[in-house]
């Protein structure tokens, strides 16, 4: 009896580790679930996935497994995507990344114009293009998009989760308001590279700076998307002076609502280093999260250092 040909040969299949957060924003990504491995299946993808518990799961998971995979991606807020993003840089491994944007503002992922829909997200993580981005390093620590303290810093890691979950960027709104009765400002000294023109340097009283690589701040301050480059080796700068009187106080929220950058009392312009030298050591976020401060904040572009589908 002549012997079937059956045909062995091994089907080389992609590794991709997928890091879920149950808790982020509404808890959509959670419902999507089968959808979603479904989809990474159908693109030729063997796919492990990972439960984050607890703040720091998903840069411990992003260390131990970014070697060994051809993509990590996560669904979550900007927070999850902060901490994958860290830990993938701090390992050094070269895996292309995915984002499902599934918390309640997701400022990075409207940045890069990823789809708000889960299941489209996940076609854009199987099947999309690479872009490559900057990331910043605040004192060795790696972010997405923005790095910020005073006014309204604390609006994305105050409010409730429960409230965000409910409201979404409205409970930021709301929070920020809140905080408006509280604006207190803080001396710093911020020196900046500008090339071959030499160093910048600015020492004001400021409620606000922000260094950030993206086009959405917090989920409060837009930015112009023609003013922002998030590939060019370089990252923007964001100053607000403290008014003198309610009359300074109420221009700046109309510029800053205008989307007009260009006055007397908010500094708007780009660099790849900037130093903060602060008066006092005052909380900071990144992407979001809480950061603690230091006298000494050195901020620099990591030029080239994510390839994420899209």
């Amino acid at each position: 009896m002549k012997e079937t040909n059956v045909n062995s040969e091994r089907i080389d299949r992609k590794k991709l580790v997928f890091i879920l957060n149950p808790r982020a924003g509404t808890m959509q990504a959670n419902k999507y679930m089968v959808d979603i491995l479904q989809t990474f299946s159908d693109a030729g993808f063997i796919t492990s996935v990972l439960i984050t518990a607890k703040s720091g799961d998903a840069r411990e998971f992003a260390v131990r497994y970014a070697n060994d995979c051809d993509v990590m991606a996560c669904a979550g807020g900007d927070g999850t995507f902060n901490e994958m993003i860290d830990g993938v840089i701090s390992s050094g491994a070269k895996c292309r990344i995915g984002y499902i944007p599934a918390g309640s503002t997701n400022d990075f992922g409207a940045s890069i114009g990823l789809s708000k829909n889960i299941i489209e997200a996940a076609n854009s993580i199987a099947n999309g293009e690479a872009i490559t981005l900057d990331v910043g390093s605040f004192n060795g620590r790696f972010f997405s998009y923005v790095a910020s303290f005073g006014a309204f810093t604390s609006t994305a890691y105050s409010v409730p989760q429960n409230l965000k979950n409910i409201l979404g960027h409205t409970a930021y709104v709301m929070q920020g308001i809140k905080d408006i009765v509280n604006i207190k400002s803080h001396h710093v000294k911020v020196i900046t590279d500008e090339g071959m023109a030499g160093e910048r340097v600015i020492e004001e009283n400021l409620i606000f700076g922000a260094v950030c690589n993206s086009t959405s701040v917090g989920g409060m301050i837009k930015l112009d998307s023609f003013k922002v480059d998030m590939n060019d080796g370089l990252m923007e700068i964001l100053l607000i002076k403290s008014p003198r009187n309610l009359l300074d106080l109420n221009s700046i929220a109309r510029s800053i609502l205008a989307n007009d950058l260009d006055t007397k009392d908010i500094a708007f312009y780009s660099a790849k280093t900037v130093r903060f030298e602060m008066s006092e050591a005052i909380p900071w976020t990144l992407d979001g999260e809480y950061e603690p401060g230091a006298s000494v904040i050195n901020i620099d572009t990591v030029c080239d250092a994510i390839d994420i589908l899209v």
